[in-house]
């Protein structure tokens, strides 16, 4: 092991340490947040610890047993031994550095999931329809729950466009690469002839923002509209002027929301919403500069990346950005995506271990 890796390791049991007695003393107990927040921490650097403890124990027992080959009883034995752990010490290293590899401190965040319909008319907007059931079901298996923030429906089903919030553990962490152009290629419903066609939709992964952050935008910089809510009707939908409209008018960005029945309720969460939307383009801007030196294989997660077909005749699914391809699609569009979103984060860690010279 690299002699700046085992020093970086080495700090893991110290913190620990450190945690444990944290976590014990009654005034973080007491504060929520700073609790949670430890609690956290403390899940990753025990992670870390256990793993180099137990890297330092094959460690030892592989000295033992070159140590003992000599030996004219279990010389046999002790080679076969350090044989085996030759070949897992390495195993335990690679995993090690994958542990230590930097973390987006937004993959802890809830999410908000942006589906719009776009070329393809009324086929687009049912695909839309679509892809939330397919995240919607992801959701449910991984136990988060969905929150429609606002949403325009199709002309023959679907949406034009619709935005839930994903609320629940590492949720953005394993989101986050579904933001980019998706497309469909199959037999629409209207066709008569049984023609293939090609539609598409874009997805965007925003992570929320703190309460402190949605709050930090200049009032001065909003135009607030409000109006009737659209929906399946009702004793309350279309006869209050409840729903929210906000425009950032520095960067032109608008957000919505006409879930509730409350005015001010949609609009906290409209300025949630609008806080994500402007983190987002800041992060995009920044990505771009990044990507004019070096493009990465997930790439940005703008949203004119073509990153993912979606084949139903074939009953295939091909994510363009890591060559992945699955022939289970009608198990996917069910919410198994597990596959998918392992293999992408497999593949950003190994971008990240490229970047830092440790692939």
């Amino acid at each position: 092991m690299k002699s700046f890796l085992r020093q970086q390791l080495e700090r893991y049991p110290v913190r620990l340490q450190e945690l444990d007695f944290f976590l014990q003393q009654p005034e973080v107990v007491q504060d929520m947040e700073r609790y949670r927040a430890l609690t956290r921490e403390h899940a990753e650097v025990s992670e870390v610890a256990g793993q180099y403890r137990l890297y330092l124990q094959r460690e030892s027992e592989l000295e033992q047993a070159r140590e003992m080959a000599g030996d004219p009883e279990m010389g046999d034995m002790a080679r076969e031994e350090a044989a085996t752990l030759e070949t897992e010490l390495p195993q335990l290293e690679d995993q090690l550095q994958r542990l230590l590899l930097p973390k987006d401190p937004d993959d802890v965040r809830n999410t908000f999931l942006e589906i719009r319909a776009g070329t393809g008319g009324d086929e687009s907007a049912l695909f839309a329809g679509d892809l939330l059931r397919m995240y919607t079901r992801y959701a449910e298996r991984q136990g988060w729950r969905c929150e429609v923030v606002s949403e325009s429906a199709g002309e023959v089903g679907g949406f034009k466009e619709v935005v839930i919030r994903v609320v629940g553990d590492g949720v953005y962490g394993k989101l986050k690469f579904e933001s980019g152009g998706h497309r469909v290629q199959r037999v629409p419903a209207t066709e008569t002839q049984g023609r293939i066609h090609t539609s598409a939709c874009t997805v965007a992964a925003l992570p929320e923002p703190d309460e402190a952050q949605a709050v930090q935008i200049n009032p001065a910089d909003l135009r607030i509209d409000t109006f009737r809510a659209s929906g399946a009707g009702g004793q309350h939908i279309n006869k209050t002027d409840s729903a929210v409209r906000i425009t950032h008018l520095p960067t032109g960005i608008v957000a919505e929301c006409q879930d509730d029945r409350s005015q001010h309720r949609n609009k906290a969460k409209a300025l949630q919403v609008l806080a994500a939307r402007i983190r987002e383009q800041e992060r995009a801007e920044r990505a771009a500069k990044e990507a004019a030196t070096r493009k990465g294989l997930i790439g940005s997660g703008d949203r004119s990346d073509r990153i993912r077909t979606y084949n139903f005749p074939q009953g295939r699914l091909t994510d363009h950005r890591i060559n992945l391809t699955l022939y289970k699609l009608t198990f996917i569009m069910e919410g198994e995506l597990d596959e998918v979103i392992e293999a992408l984060l497999l593949a950003r860690k190994a971008e990240q271990l490229e970047e830092l010279g440790l692939a």
